[in-house]
């Protein structure tokens, strides 16, 4: 009996397979829409950031009023050790 199953099995696997994997899919997503979070927060279009960049005309006309560039905080300011932490 089990010959005569495989055989026709093997023989329509095209038929079998397309429900079957269209079964799993359906399944699979609701599964992944019940349990993700669909919120996308937003953020702003790089077409949006380029025309601030653009508009920030303040910054443009006066080229040599350049902001002095400096570390705003310590290389190792994340993992620093309690016992080397400056008192503020």
């Amino acid at each position: 009996m089990w010959p005569v199953i495989m055989q026709l099995l093997r023989s329509n696997v095209a038929y079998i397979t397309l429900p079957v994997a269209t079964l799993v899919g359906v399944i699979g997503y609701n599964i992944e829409s019940l349990l993700s979070d669909k919120y996308t927060p937003y953020s702003a279009s790089i077409q949006e950031k380029r025309a601030e960049r653009v508009t920030d005309d303040e910054k443009l006309k006066a080229a040599t009023d350049v902001e002095k560039l400096v570390y705003k905080e310590n290389v190792l300011g994340r993992n620093l050790s309690p016992s080397l932490e400056k008192e503020k």
